[in-house]
């Protein structure tokens, strides 16, 4: 088969999928077209982070998120300084490298003693992003290095894990229902009327008896007539080995992970028949995840249920979780949006602006759905006991 040329079949993934026989997995599709260090949307690193690229994440707003979220890592912090051993800051998948540097920042202007004993971490797997972060960061008020959680591992560290927008960026299984099965979701090679190529989710082989089993916990079996043949949704097995990487690179410290997530009744709800898959690019979404493999960036939701069966199963334990709304209101948000009132009148324009990125933060049509899970590793039963400052009630 010869490939004519095309943005949604590029040449190099046609070769892949030939040489695996014509179809793969979802997860393993997923993985290249995200991860792949020279075609991958993140491994290449042109995937573009802001309001100017292809989605905005929170920190892409300006540095109020940071401001908000730095007492929470403030008060992880001075807990775990009551040893006299170095601290670190750890952030996981961190995009442009924003948040790293406004945290660092934040933290070294509130918190200048404690900041003497911190550095900053960054993990990224993909060198593409990794590069875009140390061009941001090579002016940064904190110590930083970047490191693999393996290479963290041979020394675990105290101090606290962000995973902001990084776990929904995994590689999902797709199933999908065949009015019997449940069948693990394909993405295959087709072959048109005129021998031209392009692809196709289709459903693949039976899952196994011991991963079928694993559907019961998230309301997947026993099956239900409300969900038809070809009722699809997502499965997230690299949870496990992410968190349990991670742990490893821990001894002493809490983990927060801030990103979109559903309880299980939610995510799996029958009328939520294509799962939560979604594609993003030059701020457009689409449900379509074959678009111009490579170009656009694929991510999604998180179930609550798995994530915190496999934190378990890691070795992390809870220390609450709520909505982001509700968190950046316990620190502050609201005192900080009474602020801007006070502004001179020459600065509207700066206030209005900042006024909108604080209330997209919260709306809960926009980023204000995300979820704040709290983990510790550890730690004794005072600290896991004792609520995070963004479960209290304001000014508490």
């Amino acid at each position: 088969m010869t490939l004519p040329p095309s943005d949604a079949l590029p040449a190099w993934l046609l070769e892949r999928l030939q040489a695996a026989g014509g179809a793969v997995p979802f997860r393993t599709y997923m993985e290249w077209v995200l991860h792949d260090s020279a075609h991958g949307a993140y491994g290449s690193g042109h995937l573009g982070i802001g309001p100017a690229g292809d989605f905005a994440t929170a920190p892409s707003l300006g540095p109020d998120f940071a401001t908000l979220l730095a007492p929470q890592i403030g008060d992880w912090l001075i807990a775990l300084a009551a040893v006299p051993r170095p601290l670190a800051l750890v952030e996981a998948g961190p995009g442009e490298g924003s948040l790293a540097l406004q945290l660092a920042e934040a933290l070294v202007a509130g918190w200048p003693q404690l900041a003497q004993r911190l550095e900053l971490v960054l993990v990224e797997p993909n060198e593409g992003m990794a590069a875009r972060q140390r061009a941001l960061l090579q002016d940064c008020p904190l110590p930083c290095r970047w490191a693999s959680f393996a290479e963290l591992a041979a020394s675990p560290l105290r101090g606290v894990v962000l995973a902001h927008e990084v776990l929904d960026a995994l590689a999902v299984e797709r199933i999908v229902w065949d009015g019997a099965l449940w069948r693990q979701q394909l993405v295959a090679l087709h072959e048109g009327p005129e021998a031209e190529l392009s692809l196709r989710l289709e459903p693949g082989a039976p899952l196994e008896p011991a991963a079928a089993a694993q559907l019961e916990p998230l309301g997947l079996l026993p099956p239900l007539p409300q969900r038809p043949p070809g009722w699809c949704t997502e499965l997230h097995p690299g949870l496990a080995p992410w968190l349990g990487e991670c742990a490893e690179a821990v001894a002493e410290g809490q983990l927060l992970v801030i990103d979109y997530a559903l309880e299980a009744w939610r995510y799996y709800a029958p009328q939520r028949s294509d799962g939560t898959l979604m594609a993003y690019r030059g701020q457009q979404a689409s449900g379509d995840p074959l678009l111009e493999p490579g170009a656009w960036d694929l991510t999604a939701h998180l179930c609550i249920e798995s994530v915190d069966a496999a934190a378990a199963f890691s070795g992390w334990q809870p220390l609450g979780q709520c909505r982001q709304g509700q968190a950046l209101l316990a620190l502050g948000l609201a005192e900080r949006l009474h602020g801007l009132q006070q502004q001179p009148p020459a600065e509207l324009a700066t206030v209005l602006a900042r006024r909108e990125a604080l209330l997209r933060l919260v709306d809960p049509r926009a980023l204000g759905e995300f979820r704040w899970l709290a983990y510790g590793r550890g730690l004794d039963r005072q600290a896991l006991l004792a609520p995070p400052r963004f479960l209290q009630e304001p000014g508490l």
